[in-house]
C-alpha cells in the first residue's frame, strides 16, 4: 500500500499540525456505518499514538456520519457522505505525534480512490516549542 501522506520538516518550529483530508471514491458500504467510521477513528488516534480522552459520533438519515474524537493533543474529526463516496476529514495534533500515520490509515481503511491533502503548520515561530516536526510516513 502507498502512504499518501508524507509531513515536510518545517522552516520553523510549529505547535502542531492540521492535515486537512478530503477522500474520493470511497467504499460506500463503509461509510454507510457510523460504528465502522467510529472505529477506524479511534484506530486512526491509536495509530498516531495519541492520548483519546472521548469521542461522539451521529448517524444521519438516511445516512451519513459526523464525530470527533477528542485527544489530548487535539483532535481527528469527519463528515461523511456516503452518497457522494466521499469523507472530510481533520487531523490535528501538536507535539510529535504520528498523525501522518493516521490520516495514511484512513485513506486505505475507507479505500479511498483519490484525495486532496492541505498540510497546514500552526502557531509557528523560531521560539515555539516542543520542536521542529519532521514525522516520517510509514512507522
Amino acid at each position: 500500500m502507498r502512504d499518501i501522506v508524507r509531513l515536510p520538516e518545517f522552516e520553523n518550529h510549529a505547535l502542531g499540525v492540521h492535515i486537512l483530508l478530503d477522500l474520493k471514491g470511497c467504499d460506500k458500504r463503509i461509510l454507510k456505518s457510523a460504528k465502522r467510521i467510529e472505529e477506524a477513528m479511534i484506530e486512526a488516534a491509536k495509530k498516531a499514538r495519541a492520548t483519546i480522552v472521548g469521542y461522539q459520533f451521529h448517524e444521519f438519515s438516511p445516512y451519513g456520519t459526523s464525530g470527533m474524537v477528542i485527544i489530548a493533543e487535539s483532535h481527528l474529526s469527519i463528515h461523511s457522505w456516503p452518497e457522494y463516496h466521499s469523507a472530510a476529514i481533520d487531523i490535528f495534533t501538536c507535539g510529535d505525534l504520528g498523525c501522518d500515520v493516521a490520516a495514511n490509515y484512513l485513506y486505505h481503511v475507507f479505500r479511498a480512490k483519490d484525495h486532496d491533502i492541505k498540510i497546514v503548520p500552526r502557531l509557528t515561530s523560531k521560539k515555539a516549542r516542543p520542536h521542529k516536526i519532521n514525522i516520517e510516513s510509514g512507522r
